[in-house]
């Protein structure tokens, strides 16, 4: 009968978040947001959407396969299909807490292949790395393609922030908040770690596992093919953000520099908010409306370019809702196979 109970609470839970995730970031939106929502997809070829989603798809499957090439130096060879998984359990729960996608892949991992959470966790912060160089790379092509148009986007995003609720509030500014907290946790921190040697020997075993974890990308034997992948990943980034354009005649014709700037504005508006909601179709359309053909670039938000947000951003999100919540299902079913 617990076995039973388990085996239920494993399959009902991750559907149950997934449908909470939906009503969560629907009731989010205000009334304005919604109406633009459902005027972008009354108008949009929902063929090219679908498409721009496989790409996206195909990017954590190539994500996924990359990973088994940083755990392979530590003596771990874990299968593509939970490395798979474990990818999509992390994006599914950065949608329920920010930044704790990392850590739940890595315990992910653990469950289903044995690779101890400190190595895998470490391998994690390898890949983020030379993500973060990819992105970077990224941004510096994006600001070759429009030299003629810094002092124009600089302007529109000086302009959108003047319009934006800037209203000072009472008490201390938030970084001493954070610093006060930070402190705090530090002098607990250093009177346990003082006072019980077991937590100093897990602590030092900890960053032995993160250290081998971080140091394995540069002991890998098939480098050339995380290289390939790590290119295939962010090449299928810009693909499902670029053939997304295309659901919308207007959007289509905007030109590669602006389709380049409205992937890296879209890339901050993901890591300011938790999913990205409402900030992401509107850092999106902030920068695209500048490229839009025939319209008056005084404008800061134009409608096609707020739509062309709204729908790549539901696209993302419903895609890392079904999928994650997806992995979370096989890898729980998984799980109880093996257990029973």
């Amino acid at each position: 009968m617990k076995k039973a109970v388990f085996g239920f609470l494993k399959l009902a839970v991750p559907i149950t978040l997934g449908i909470w995730l939906v009503v969560y970031f629907y009731s989010a939106l205000d009334a304005k947001q919604r109406e633009q929502l459902f005027a972008a997809f009354r108008q949009a070829d929902l063929r090219w959407l679908f498409a721009s989603v496989v790409l996206g798809w195909l990017s954590h499957m190539s994500r996924g396969w990359r990973w088994r090439y940083v755990l392979e130096p530590m003596g771990y060879a874990p299968g593509f299909w939970n490395c798979y998984h474990a990818v999509m359990n992390g994006y599914f729960m950065n949608m329920l807490v920010q930044r704790a996608g990392e850590a739940s892949r890595a315990v992910s991992l653990y469950r289903s292949e044995g690779v101890p959470f400190e190595k895998g966790f470490g391998s994690i912060l390898a890949e983020r790395i030379i993500d973060m160089l990819m992105l970077l790379g990224i941004a510096a092509v994006t600001l070759f393609l429009q030299v003629d148009k810094l002092d124009l986007l600089q302007a529109r995003v000086k302009a959108f922030r003047a319009g934006q609720d800037t209203e000072a509030t009472s008490g201390a500014p938030w970084w001493v908040w954070v610093i006060v907290v930070l402190v705090i946790c530090g002098a607990v921190g250093a009177w346990l770690l003082l006072t019980r040697p077991v937590l100093r020997t897990r602590l030092r075993d900890t960053i032995r596992g993160f250290s081998d974890g971080l140091r394995s990308v540069l002991r890998m034997r098939r480098t050339a093919a995380f290289v390939l992948h790590t290119f295939l990943i962010w090449g299928l980034y810009i693909g499902m953000f670029w053939v997304g354009f295309l659901a919308l005649p207007s959007t289509a014709e905007v030109p590669a520099a602006g389709v380049f700037a409205g992937f890296i504005a879209g890339s901050i508006g993901i890591a300011l908010v938790q999913g990205g909601i409402g900030v992401y179709p509107a850092f999106v359309a902030l920068i695209v409306s500048a490229y839009m053909p025939g319209v008056d670039s005084d404008d800061l938000l134009q409608p096609d370019a707020l739509a062309m947000g709204w729908l790549l951003w539901v696209a993302q999100t419903l895609m890392i809702i079904v999928l994650g919540g997806l992995s979370l299902l096989l890898s729980a079913a998984a799980k109880r196979r093996t257990t029973s």
